[in-house]
């Protein structure tokens, strides 16, 4: 399974905020990634109390590829 980490400054404090997404397409570039996330922050759909913005500046965007490792499963 493949999932994205979208990282992003915040508003607040100047903190990083992580918005992990998961079975995401494998093939989208970075440009397209960026353009994304921008949408993501002109939305203001993620914003604290006081409306200031959670996910403010594009930091950076990683895939995950993640394998699940089955310790043990009783059927």
């Amino acid at each position: 399974m493949k999932s994205i980490d979208l990282v992003f400054r915040s508003d607040i404090n100047g903190g990083l905020r992580h918005l992990k997404l998961a079975n995401v397409k494998s093939d989208l570039d970075a440009e397209t990634v960026k353009s994304i996330m921008q949408q993501i922050i002109d939305s203001k759909i993620f914003v604290d109390k006081n409306a200031e913005l959670l996910y403010a500046k594009p930091v950076s965007a990683v895939y995950i590829d993640e394998q699940d490792h089955i310790l043990f499963e009783e059927k």
